[in-house]
């Protein structure tokens, strides 16, 4: 039997993959979005309000509202980052992945439960994408579909970026694990329903953080580290005994790696190209790929797109060019944070100490809701900087 065609296959169904299949299915493009099911990826689940303007996120998949943040120091010490004026949704990714899916496929994406096997190639440079439908029994024989183009966005660890794009196998992670728990009611622990909990400590994480973020009615508790040997198990379960929530009901557990950065290259030159975590593009320091694998998706639908209608194999490379124009700064600032304040428990505590500054607060929320470093505000940047400088040289008191 001649294989279906499509205009593209979309491998992988979360943010990033199910966004670049709605966006082609509304461009009118025939798409397939493969996805292997049955998985959650674990995730504290926030959104800014700039995800939810540009992706037309409806009120009912939000969760909770966060109306701040509070890190937490070596030295327990605590500060609060109130949002004025705002505020950070929080989504649960079983039922916001679902509804991205769903969405995509109310757009004309076909939507198929399976697992990629590999990206052959035919003599006129068509793509033919293999995969065994999700629920097989390993006897059947793998099913193959023709594409002019494939998107890879099946995650940090993309099959399709390991065997398409040149570097890809090369990238690093770090380990994130976090369990999902029933919300205790008001009073009962170190817990606010509207509020994140940041734990920067070298016990609970020597490298990256810990966590508390709140669903509505459950919440996720978890660490992250690229050390190896380093038992994130463990820190949670410390973790949840020194904010009282050992009691509470656990849900289920979960545990992924992160990309800790972009790849150098996200295309093959001729039909394929990898968007979200399978691009890397996580951000650093904070982790939050949400967003960013959403923007990729965007990008991506767009380049294969034109790639489908000039016949220009130049048009996939853009994505990440694009991407970068515009993230590339945040990134190189946020990467430069993470390498050195979070290198050890003294500097994490001299960290904490520069989060009660006003101007750190405004002009972090600004970037974060927003997704671009703030310009408008030169004295605030020159006494932010003032400030990180004396905390750099010892000269301002944690």
């Amino acid at each position: 039997m001649t294989p279906e065609r499509f205009d593209a296959v979309v491998v992988g169904g979360g943010p990033a993959g199910a966004t670049a299949a709605t966006d082609l299915a509304r461009l009118g493009r025939s798409v397939l979005l493969l996805d292997r099911g049955g998985r959650i990826k674990p995730c504290g689940g926030a959104i800014p309000p700039r995800l939810i303007a540009d992706f037309a996120i409806p009120d009912e998949l939000l969760v909770a509202r966060i109306g701040s943040a509070r890190m937490v120091a070596p030295s327990e010490r605590r500060v609060d980052m109130p949002i004025d004026g705002g505020f950070v949704g929080m989504v649960d990714r079983c039922e916001f992945d679902e509804w991205l899916r769903a969405r995509a496929a109310a757009a004309g994406a076909v939507r198929r439960l399976g697992v990629f096997e590999r990206v052959e190639r035919e003599p006129d440079g068509t793509a033919r994408v293999v995969y065994r439908y999700a629920h097989d029994d390993g006897e059947a024989a793998p099913v193959a579909v023709r594409a002019a183009a494939v998107i890879g966005a099946d995650g940090a660890r993309s099959d399709v970026a390991r065997q398409c794009i040149p570097g890809a196998g090369s990238m690093p992670f770090v380990a994130a694990y976090h369990e999902i728990l029933r919300a205790p009611a008001d009073g009962r622990a170190d817990y606010e329903g509207t509020r994140c909990d940041v734990y920067y400590q070298g016990r609970l994480s020597p490298d990256f953080y810990a966590w508390v973020f709140p669903h509505g009615g459950t919440l996720s508790i978890g660490a992250g580290s690229a050390c190896k040997g380093f038992s994130l198990r463990g820190a949670v379960t410390e973790l949840r005994r020194a904010t009282g929530l050992d009691g509470v009901e656990t849900l289920r557990r979960e545990g992924a790696p992160i990309p800790l950065r972009p790849l150098r290259r996200w295309d093959d030159g001729r039909n394929v190209v990898v968007a979200g975590d399978a691009a890397g593009v996580v951000a650093p320091a904070s982790g939050e790929g949400i967003y960013y694998a959403m923007a990729s998706g965007r990008l991506a639908a767009e380049a294969v797109d034109e790639r489908l209608a000039s016949g220009d194999v130049r048009a996939l490379s853009t994505v990440r060019r694009r991407f970068m124009q515009e993230h590339g700064r945040v990134f190189w600032a946020l990467g430069l944070m993470q390498r050195f304040w979070y290198s050890s428990d003294r500097r994490r505590e001299r960290f904490v100490s520069m989060c009660r500054d006003p101007d750190v607060q405004q002009l972090t929320w600004q970037a974060y809701m927003h997704k671009r470093l703030v310009r408008g505000r030169p004295m605030a940047h020159a006494r932010v900087f003032a400030k990180d400088l004396g905390h750099l040289l010892g000269l301002v008191r944690a």
